[in-house]
């Protein structure tokens, strides 16, 4: 029987969506470390994942919306399911589609990805992969606002990590993910909100 982990956290703090694709590690360092400056609302998946299920043990809303061919269509319907919560801050946690125009009209200036690389080297669903063929020393993290491309919008906040002799893939991206979940973490607890627009220091 699996543990249900409840959380209990401020009625002030700033109300975040989270959106999942797969295992939700990201996710789960996000829950973890809820307390008076933030609350995940809901978590949204496009597909049945274990980070959906993560999110039910916490005891937080979920909803799945997958994805169809009438990609406007599906980004109307991903809008409608985050704006039951009327969320201050959209967090894209290895949700790996990009968000189109049905989605960003609600939520652009408060919608953040965490991207394992140090951007604009590196975007894409490969970056660790990439940054690993093209033999650099150094790579990261990155977390920035989504916009209508593929990683290109602006950088919030970057951590560096090392590539070390021999790393395998699973090995540097272990690392870089590490990092990404001390980053997220800490940006979520700092955030601003004004004017539906979400702002760090």
């Amino acid at each position: 029987m699996a543990v249900v982990k409840l959380i209990v956290v401020s009625d002030s703090a700033k109300s975040v969506a989270v959106l999942v694709s797969g295992t939700g590690t990201l996710l789960r360092s996000i829950l973890d470390n809820q307390k008076d400056r933030y609350r995940v609302d809901i978590v949204v998946a496009d597909q049945i994942c274990p980070g959906i299920q993560r999110a039910k043990n916490a005891g937080i809303r979920t909803a799945v919306v997958p994805m169809e061919t009438n990609r406007n269509a599906w980004n109307d319907k991903l809008a409608a399911a985050v704006a039951a919560v009327n969320p201050d801050i959209v967090v894209s946690a290895g949700f790996m589609r990009i968000l189109g125009p049905g989605f960003l009209e609600q939520f652009e200036g408060r919608t953040i990805n965490a991207h394992p690389s140090l951007l604009p080297a590196f975007p894409g669903a490969h970056a660790v992969r990439d940054a690993l063929d093209y033999g650099v020393k150094v790579t990261g993290c990155t977390v920035h606002y989504v916009d209508a491309g593929m990683d290109t919008g602006k950088i919030i906040a970057q951590r560096p990590v090392a590539v070390e002799a021999g790393d395998t893939k699973a090995e540097l991206h272990e690392r870089i993910k590490k990092v990404e979940r001390e980053q997220i973490v800490e940006l979520l607890h700092n955030a601003t909100v004004e004017n539906g627009k979400v702002l760090f220091p």
